[in-house]
């Protein structure tokens, strides 16, 4: 079972600016090799941190709003949000300890 959160122009400022905890946004399209490649990782670490981080992915394809207005010009693009202000962001595949360390030291 799935612990993301679909990420839509309609729902990103609750789910996202007004979360009550750090969000991890994955920018990702379905035609993305290494949007796939991640993907498993995004899950587990949405499984893992259940309660603690938000994991969101954003469909770069369907939220075109939401894509724009952060500048997405290459996918996979990971954003992390904390008290609903950008605190890191990273642009590639990568293993799932270092999509891991990106919010790890926002956690409360």
């Amino acid at each position: 079972m799935s612990e993301h959160i679909d990420i839509t122009d309609a729902n990103f400022e609750t789910e996202v600016l007004e979360s009550q905890i750090p969000v991890l946004l994955d920018f990702w399209a379905s035609w993305c090799g290494p949007c796939k490649m991640i993907g498993p990782f995004i899950e587990q670490l949405a499984s893992e941190y259940s309660g603690r981080v938000k994991v969101g992915k954003v469909n770069v394809d369907e939220a075109g709003e939401i894509s724009s207005s952060h500048g997405i010009v290459s996918i996979p693009t990971l954003v992390v949000y904390k008290n609903g202000q950008i605190v890191n962001q990273a642009v590639g595949a990568f293993p799932k300890q270092s999509i891991e360390a990106l919010f790890k030291d926002f956690l409360d």
